[in-house]
């Protein structure tokens, strides 16, 4: 059985930073139910951890399997050069048409992003498994509904105790018929996987153990941290955790299948040393520290929010004309766009590179 399972390292790596991060994030919220459960707004040091050091950091964990990857950056020159321009000159567009145009594309484009993240997962974890077109069917559908289900609830129930980006970021109407057709069929959806899941360990006398636990990962965060609460902080804990965790790890692994394979060189030698054992806290550091002085104009030209967080950064800080916004706010955004666009192209135009154990 062991054998079997489709790891995309091992499984000590894959289960604490992958795969349980979901469990353990909904677990907290369990724990703390007061923090959790409702209400606006999170306390400075919560909002340092999950959203600087987790959302934003892993962000820029995209740099290692791009622009700081020589083998990639050469290969695909031209598309990550001219992503970031074509973004940052859309982005102008949109936010000097109204900058609440430009906040609505941007969350919808993160959703995407984050919704095909899982969609991601499950089809790696899938890989060793012979192909069925009905099991392929059931597994899209249900790690689509999983996600799209809360994202249509969060629409059709507004408004909620929170927002992606800034208020008014999502369309919201009130349709109670398509929510009662939308929660028949997601609950059918679960029901259709688990039948289907019997029948694959019936037939195929296995039971793949990571796919089932993204699965079961999926719905349990999107479900609590969209739907059952209705509070600020729950819905970034889940979201944010159980999205940035396992994106880190990946890139991780695959700097570290890279100095394994002997072909650290493409980073240089510093870099390199991120992919050890003990070199990880760097890698870490690297892209908090990214996060942190992003964060930190952030916080100083627009939002002057965490002041405490960021006081070295109110030296610089400005009322920005609108005119200046429109190329301020794309610029500081240009991480995310880049990152939300960049992410669904490397994988999938190299999906030879993805670094799965052979076990």
């Amino acid at each position: 059985m062991k054998k079997l399972q489709p790891w995309i390292y091992s499984m000590k790596l894959d289960g604490l930073f992958i795969l349980s991060p979901p469990f353990v994030s909904l677990l907290v919220v369990f724990l703390l139910p007061g923090l959790f459960r409702a209400g606006e707004g999170i306390p400075v040091f919560w909002w340092i951890v999950l959203i600087v050091c987790i959302d934003v950091a892993h962000v820029y964990s995209t740099l290692y399997r791009t622009y700081f990857d020589r083998d990639t950056f050469q290969q695909q020159k031209n598309i990550l050069i001219g992503i970031p321009v074509v973004g940052f000159v859309v982005a102008v567009i949109l936010y000097s048409i109204d900058d609440m145009v430009f906040w609505r594309v941007l969350a919808y484009l993160a959703v995407f992003h984050f919704v095909r993240q899982q969609y991601g997962f499950m089809r790696i974890y899938s890989r060793k498994e012979l192909f069925n077109k009905w099991y392929y069917r059931v597994d899209q559908t249900a790690i689509y509904m999983a996600t799209v289900f809360p994202i249509l609830y969060w629409h059709l129930n507004a408004p909620r105790n929170f927002n992606w980006f800034v208020e008014g970021d999502f369309v919201y109407f009130r349709a109670e018929w398509l929510l009662v057709i939308a929660t028949i069929l997601y609950l059918l959806v679960i029901a259709a996987y688990l039948v289907k899941e019997v029948v694959f360990i019936v037939k195929e006398k296995q039971v793949n153990v990571p796919r089932n636990l993204v699965m079961a990962g999926t719905f349990l965060s999107w479900y609590f941290g969209i739907v059952y609460y209705n509070g600020d902080m729950a819905f970034t804990l889940l979201n944010v955790v159980s999205h940035g965790v396992p994106y880190m790890a990946l890139i991780w692994v695959y700097g570290k299948k890279k100095t394994e394979a002997g072909t650290s060189s493409n980073y240089g030698k510093l870099i390199s040393r991120f992919f050890t054992r003990y070199g990880i806290v760097l890698f870490l550091l690297s892209m908090i520290v990214m996060a942190y002085v992003e964060e930190g104009f952030w916080d100083a030209w627009i939002w002057k929010e965490h002041k405490s967080a960021f006081s070295i950064f109110y030296t610089f800080s400005f009322q920005p004309p609108k005119e200046v916004l429109a190329l301020l706010v794309p610029l500081l955004a240009l991480p995310q766009i880049t990152h939300y666009i960049i992410d669904g192209y490397i994988w999938k135009v190299s999906r030879g590179h993805i670094p799965f154990k052979r076990s």
